[in-house]
Protein backbone atom coordinates (compact mmCIF):
# COMPACT_ATOMS: atom_id res chain seq x y z
CA UNK A 1 0.00 0.00 0.00
CA UNK A 2 1.67 3.62 -1.07
CA UNK A 3 2.36 5.63 2.10
CA UNK A 4 0.63 8.71 2.68
CA UNK A 5 2.19 11.59 2.00
CA UNK A 6 1.79 15.29 2.91
CA UNK A 7 -0.43 17.87 1.23
CA UNK A 8 -0.20 21.47 1.43
CA UNK A 9 -2.92 24.24 0.78
CA UNK A 10 -3.10 27.44 0.11
CA UNK A 11 -6.71 28.91 2.16
CA UNK A 12 -8.25 31.78 2.93
CA UNK A 13 -6.61 32.33 5.90
CA UNK A 14 -3.19 31.20 5.00
CA UNK A 15 -1.33 27.71 4.31
CA UNK A 16 -2.67 24.91 5.71
CA UNK A 17 -0.63 21.51 6.02
CA UNK A 18 -1.58 17.34 6.79
CA UNK A 19 0.84 15.43 7.32
CA UNK A 20 0.53 12.00 8.29
CA UNK A 21 1.13 10.53 11.40
CA UNK A 22 3.93 7.98 11.26
CA UNK A 23 3.09 5.60 14.05
CA UNK A 24 -0.63 5.59 13.41
CA UNK A 25 -1.74 4.51 9.68
CA UNK A 26 -5.16 6.83 8.75
CA UNK A 27 -4.32 9.68 11.66
CA UNK A 28 -3.45 13.44 10.02
CA UNK A 29 -2.01 16.47 11.68
CA UNK A 30 -3.40 19.44 10.43
CA UNK A 31 -1.41 22.97 10.78
CA UNK A 32 -2.70 26.58 9.94
CA UNK A 33 0.21 28.52 9.13
CA UNK A 34 2.35 26.61 10.67
CA UNK A 35 0.72 25.71 14.14
CA UNK A 36 -1.14 22.89 14.90
CA UNK A 37 -5.09 22.71 14.48
CA UNK A 38 -6.15 19.57 14.40
CA UNK A 39 -5.32 15.69 14.64
CA UNK A 40 -8.04 13.07 13.35
CA UNK A 41 -7.39 9.70 13.67
CA UNK A 42 -10.09 8.51 10.81
CA UNK A 43 -10.00 4.80 12.41
CA UNK A 44 -9.98 5.60 15.74
CA UNK A 45 -12.12 8.75 16.21
CA UNK A 46 -12.18 8.75 20.00
CA UNK A 47 -8.05 8.85 20.15
CA UNK A 48 -8.01 12.70 20.83
CA UNK A 49 -4.48 13.54 21.06
CA UNK A 50 -4.47 17.68 21.93
CA UNK A 51 -4.92 18.23 25.54
CA UNK A 52 -7.28 20.88 25.06
CA UNK A 53 -9.68 18.99 22.74
CA UNK A 54 -9.48 16.13 25.41
CA UNK A 55 -10.71 18.69 27.83
CA UNK A 56 -13.43 19.97 25.11
CA UNK A 57 -14.78 16.20 25.52
CA UNK A 58 -14.43 16.34 28.91
CA UNK A 59 -17.31 18.55 29.00
CA UNK A 60 -18.95 16.76 26.42
CA UNK A 61 -19.03 13.91 28.74
CA UNK A 62 -19.73 15.11 31.29
CA UNK A 63 -22.65 17.35 30.54
CA UNK A 64 -25.19 14.19 30.25
CA UNK A 65 -25.38 10.14 30.95
CA UNK A 66 -22.59 8.44 28.91
CA UNK A 67 -23.60 7.85 25.15
CA UNK A 68 -26.86 10.00 25.41
CA UNK A 69 -27.48 12.32 22.12
CA UNK A 70 -27.14 15.96 22.15
CA UNK A 71 -27.37 18.96 20.19
CA UNK A 72 -24.18 20.82 19.63
CA UNK A 73 -22.92 23.49 17.58
CA UNK A 74 -19.29 23.90 17.11
CA UNK A 75 -18.12 26.97 16.10
CA UNK A 76 -14.51 26.48 14.20
CA UNK A 77 -14.19 23.48 12.74
CA UNK A 78 -10.73 22.60 11.46
CA UNK A 79 -10.49 18.46 10.67
CA UNK A 80 -13.64 18.47 13.02
CA UNK A 81 -12.02 16.11 15.61
CA UNK A 82 -14.52 17.30 18.37
CA UNK A 83 -17.47 16.32 16.22
CA UNK A 84 -16.32 12.96 15.21
CA UNK A 85 -15.65 12.43 18.78
CA UNK A 86 -19.15 13.00 19.43
CA UNK A 87 -20.62 10.97 17.04
CA UNK A 88 -18.50 7.84 18.37
CA UNK A 89 -19.53 8.51 21.47
CA UNK A 90 -23.15 9.98 21.24
CA UNK A 91 -24.87 8.12 17.94
CA UNK A 92 -27.59 10.00 17.22
CA UNK A 93 -26.77 13.47 18.22
CA UNK A 94 -27.14 16.12 15.98
CA UNK A 95 -24.03 18.48 15.46
CA UNK A 96 -23.13 21.72 13.22
CA UNK A 97 -19.68 22.76 12.51
CA UNK A 98 -19.71 26.26 11.73
CA UNK A 99 -16.45 27.36 9.82
CA UNK A 100 -15.53 30.51 7.87
CA UNK A 101 -12.83 29.34 5.21
CA UNK A 102 -14.72 26.76 3.07
CA UNK A 103 -10.89 26.26 1.63
CA UNK A 104 -10.25 24.26 4.91
CA UNK A 105 -13.80 22.96 4.30
CA UNK A 106 -12.75 21.28 0.62
CA UNK A 107 -9.55 20.04 2.40
CA UNK A 108 -11.37 18.07 4.99
CA UNK A 109 -13.83 16.88 2.74
CA UNK A 110 -11.43 15.74 0.47
CA UNK A 111 -8.61 14.35 2.54
CA UNK A 112 -10.77 13.50 6.06
CA UNK A 113 -14.24 12.95 4.82
CA UNK A 114 -16.45 12.55 7.51
CA UNK A 115 -18.56 9.01 7.97
CA UNK A 116 -21.74 8.53 6.33
CA UNK A 117 -24.93 9.19 8.64
CA UNK A 118 -22.32 11.06 11.01
CA UNK A 119 -25.14 13.45 12.02
CA UNK A 120 -22.60 16.27 11.41
CA UNK A 121 -23.68 19.34 9.06
CA UNK A 122 -20.88 21.34 7.78
CA UNK A 123 -21.56 24.67 7.23
CA UNK A 124 -19.51 27.68 5.57
CA UNK A 125 -20.43 30.62 7.72
CA UNK A 126 -19.13 33.28 9.59
CA UNK A 127 -19.22 32.30 13.55
CA UNK A 128 -20.77 35.19 14.88
CA UNK A 129 -23.06 35.69 11.80
CA UNK A 130 -24.51 31.90 12.36
CA UNK A 131 -24.99 32.40 16.23
CA UNK A 132 -27.34 35.42 15.83
CA UNK A 133 -29.43 33.68 13.09
CA UNK A 134 -29.93 30.39 14.93
CA UNK A 135 -32.72 29.11 16.38
CA UNK A 136 -32.90 29.94 20.25
CA UNK A 137 -32.30 26.81 23.02
CA UNK A 138 -31.26 25.20 20.23
CA UNK A 139 -28.31 23.86 21.38
CA UNK A 140 -27.31 21.73 24.37
CA UNK A 141 -23.55 22.44 24.06
CA UNK A 142 -22.07 25.61 22.14
CA UNK A 143 -18.40 25.26 21.87
CA UNK A 144 -16.25 27.95 20.15
CA UNK A 145 -12.79 27.54 18.70
CA UNK A 146 -12.07 29.94 16.54
CA UNK A 147 -9.11 31.05 15.59
CA UNK A 148 -7.82 33.55 13.00
CA UNK A 149 -4.13 32.88 12.66
CA UNK A 150 -3.41 32.41 16.23
CA UNK A 151 -5.73 34.83 17.73
CA UNK A 152 -9.20 34.42 18.81
CA UNK A 153 -11.43 37.54 16.37
CA UNK A 154 -12.28 40.49 18.50
CA UNK A 155 -16.28 39.77 17.30
CA UNK A 156 -16.19 36.31 19.07
CA UNK A 157 -14.97 38.24 22.36
CA UNK A 158 -18.19 40.68 23.39
CA UNK A 159 -21.00 41.06 25.13
CA UNK A 160 -23.35 41.06 22.53
CA UNK A 161 -21.88 38.11 20.95
CA UNK A 162 -22.03 36.10 24.94
CA UNK A 163 -25.52 37.27 25.03
CA UNK A 164 -26.10 35.75 21.13
CA UNK A 165 -24.76 32.38 22.14
CA UNK A 166 -26.56 32.69 25.48
CA UNK A 167 -29.91 33.12 23.35
CA UNK A 168 -29.46 29.84 21.28
CA UNK A 169 -28.53 27.59 24.21
CA UNK A 170 -30.90 25.64 26.45
CA UNK A 171 -31.58 26.56 29.18
CA UNK A 172 -29.38 23.92 31.14
CA UNK A 173 -27.23 24.00 28.07
CA UNK A 174 -23.00 24.73 28.36
CA UNK A 175 -20.86 27.19 26.88
CA UNK A 176 -17.54 26.25 26.17
CA UNK A 177 -14.65 28.39 24.32
CA UNK A 178 -11.09 27.77 23.71
CA UNK A 179 -8.93 30.42 24.63
CA UNK A 180 -5.38 31.71 24.97
CA UNK A 181 -3.45 34.25 27.05
CA UNK A 182 -0.72 34.64 29.46
CA UNK A 183 -0.34 36.72 32.58
CA UNK A 184 -1.46 39.67 33.83
CA UNK A 185 -4.52 37.87 31.65
CA UNK A 186 -5.95 40.88 30.69
CA UNK A 187 -7.62 38.79 27.94
CA UNK A 188 -8.77 36.06 29.45
CA UNK A 189 -9.88 38.58 32.57
CA UNK A 190 -12.15 40.44 30.52
CA UNK A 191 -13.57 37.41 28.89
CA UNK A 192 -14.86 35.92 32.13
CA UNK A 193 -16.34 39.57 33.26
CA UNK A 194 -18.20 39.04 29.93
CA UNK A 195 -19.60 36.07 30.23
CA UNK A 196 -20.84 36.58 34.22
CA UNK A 197 -22.51 39.14 32.90
CA UNK A 198 -24.79 37.06 31.04
CA UNK A 199 -23.94 33.23 32.97
CA UNK A 200 -24.28 32.86 36.64
CA UNK A 201 -21.70 29.46 36.46
CA UNK A 202 -18.75 29.81 35.53
CA UNK A 203 -15.26 28.07 35.61
CA UNK A 204 -11.53 27.57 34.22
CA UNK A 205 -10.01 24.76 32.96
CA UNK A 206 -6.10 25.43 32.35
CA UNK A 207 -2.79 23.93 33.55
CA UNK A 208 -1.23 25.08 36.72
CA UNK A 209 1.51 26.17 34.52
CA UNK A 210 -0.33 28.36 32.48
CA UNK A 211 -2.47 29.94 35.43
CA UNK A 212 0.45 30.57 37.37
CA UNK A 213 1.50 33.04 34.40
CA UNK A 214 4.72 30.57 33.71
CA UNK A 215 3.64 30.14 29.83
CA UNK A 216 1.36 31.32 27.56
CA UNK A 217 -1.39 28.90 26.99
CA UNK A 218 -4.60 27.64 26.33
CA UNK A 219 -7.67 28.06 28.81
CA UNK A 220 -11.49 26.46 28.46
CA UNK A 221 -14.08 29.12 29.58
CA UNK A 222 -17.14 27.40 30.29
CA UNK A 223 -21.00 29.11 31.59
CA UNK A 224 -23.74 28.30 32.24
CA UNK A 225 -27.06 29.07 33.68
CA UNK A 226 -27.36 25.40 35.32
CA UNK A 227 -24.80 24.54 37.84
CA UNK A 228 -21.34 22.88 36.61
CA UNK A 229 -20.23 19.49 36.91
CA UNK A 230 -17.11 20.91 38.71
CA UNK A 231 -16.32 17.54 40.62
CA UNK A 232 -16.43 15.43 37.75
CA UNK A 233 -14.37 17.56 35.37
CA UNK A 234 -11.44 17.96 38.10
CA UNK A 235 -11.64 14.03 38.10
CA UNK A 236 -11.38 13.93 34.59
CA UNK A 237 -8.77 16.80 33.94
CA UNK A 238 -6.54 15.63 36.96
CA UNK A 239 -6.18 12.62 35.21
CA UNK A 240 -4.90 13.72 32.07
CA UNK A 241 -1.42 12.88 30.97
CA UNK A 242 -0.76 17.01 31.27
CA UNK A 243 -3.30 17.39 34.42
CA UNK A 244 -5.49 20.25 34.50
CA UNK A 245 -7.08 22.73 37.20
CA UNK A 246 -10.91 23.34 37.66
CA UNK A 247 -11.04 26.76 38.80
CA UNK A 248 -14.80 28.21 40.02
CA UNK A 249 -16.24 30.64 42.80
CA UNK A 250 -13.80 32.96 44.49
CA UNK A 251 -10.51 32.20 42.66
CA UNK A 252 -12.20 33.11 39.50
CA UNK A 253 -13.88 36.23 41.34
CA UNK A 254 -10.25 37.27 42.13
CA UNK A 255 -8.89 36.32 38.75
CA UNK A 256 -11.29 38.95 37.40
CA UNK A 257 -10.90 41.40 39.78
CA UNK A 258 -12.06 44.77 38.00
CA UNK A 259 -12.32 43.56 34.75
CA UNK A 260 -15.52 44.92 33.18
CA UNK A 261 -17.79 43.31 29.84
CA UNK A 262 -16.24 44.20 26.24
CA UNK A 263 -18.22 45.63 24.27
CA UNK A 264 -18.73 45.44 20.58
CA UNK A 265 -17.46 49.33 20.32
CA UNK A 266 -13.92 47.79 22.26
CA UNK A 267 -13.90 44.23 21.51
CA UNK A 268 -10.21 43.11 20.58
CA UNK A 269 -8.76 39.66 19.63
CA UNK A 270 -6.62 37.72 21.87
CA UNK A 271 -2.99 38.75 22.31
CA UNK A 272 -0.46 36.80 19.84
CA UNK A 273 0.95 33.97 21.05
CA UNK A 274 4.88 34.47 21.37
CA UNK A 275 7.26 33.17 18.92
CA UNK A 276 6.98 29.42 19.32
CA UNK A 277 4.07 28.85 21.39
CA UNK A 278 2.38 26.83 19.08
CA UNK A 279 4.66 25.84 16.60
CA UNK A 280 6.15 22.66 15.76
CA UNK A 281 8.96 21.38 14.18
Amino acid sequence: MDEPIPVTRALDSGTAKLMPDVDRERAWLLTVNGAPQSYVDLDAPTHLEFEYTRRLAHVVDSFADEGEPLDLLHLGGGAMTLPRYAAATRPGSRQDVVEADRGLLRLVAEHLPLPADSGIEVHGADARAWVEAAPADSADVLIADVFGGSRVPAHLTSLEYAQAAERVLRPVGIYAANLADSAPFAFLRSQLATFAAVFEELALIAEPAVLRGRRFGNALLLASHAPIDIATLARLTSADAFPARVEHGPALRRLIGAATPVRDTDAQASPEPPDGAFSIG
